[in-house]
């Protein structure tokens, strides 16, 4: 697989096999993924890896803490355009495929919840960085984060990159050990995606190029 194809192939999976990815190759991505750039060679991110046993001691203590408030925006308050309507009609896709209607409050507050369980992935990781890191050093969080799921990809392995933890960090540091001085960023669900799951056919758009592009002259 070329990077080409890992760039087009990859996706926000929603739903695993439970077929088990090893350490070994976890521990191989994280160390290629650590070859990504990083302003002045920081490498500001600090990853907790779920697997195996971890994985099933975390979801029975998750199952009974709360949801918090989150200790960053995930969006800007009042989201304006067009980025209100790149969100919106991602999220009216995935229902549409999941056949769940507008109205079902609880239908979609079901789907939501699956987030807690990493859509059923059998392993996962969190993202911390130290607080006192700025905006380059968060930059450097995405670029390892994508590098991490493109040899993924090309691995043969399904993920997603999952902000919904940044409102369970209190009960996450708790049970990863992390530091006060470490703050949450994301979660990341890693396993194999589920071939016959209705929302993994999802593949949102991409707005054209001419409406974020400027070749200047």
């Amino acid at each position: 697989m070329d990077v080409r194809d890992a760039v087009t192939r990859r996706i926000s999976t929603r739903q695993f096999t439970d077929e088990p990815v090893d350490d070994d190759t976890l521990r191989e991505l994280l160390e290629l993924a650590a070859r990504a750039p990083s302003g002045g060679n920081v490498q500001p991110w600090r990853i907790y890896v779920l697997n195996g046993d971890a994985m099933a001691r975390f979801r029975e203590f998750i199952a009974d803490q709360p949801i918090e408030a989150g200790e960053y925006d995930i969006y800007p308050p009042k989201l304006w355009e067009p980025y209100r309507t790149n969100r919106f009609a991602l999220g009216e896709a995935m229902y549409d495929l999941l056949g769940i209607g507008r109205d079902d409050k609880e239908g979609r507050l079901r789907q939501f919840a699956k987030n807690g369980d990493f859509f059923g992935a059998p392993a996962a990781l969190f993202c911390f960085i130290d607080r006192k890191m700025g905006p380059p050093q968060w930059s450097d969080l995405g670029m390892f984060l994508q590098t991490f799921m493109l040899l993924a990809q090309e691995a043969g392995l399904a993920t997603c990159a999952q902000e919904y933890w940044s409102v369970r960090h209190s009960a996450v540091r708790d049970f990863v050990g992390a530091p006060d001085d470490e703050l949450l960023f994301c979660g990341m669900s890693i396993g194999h995606g589920d071939p016959d799951a209705a929302v993994n056919r999802l593949r949102s758009e991409r707005m054209p190029l001419d409406d974020w592009a400027t070749f200047v002259q």
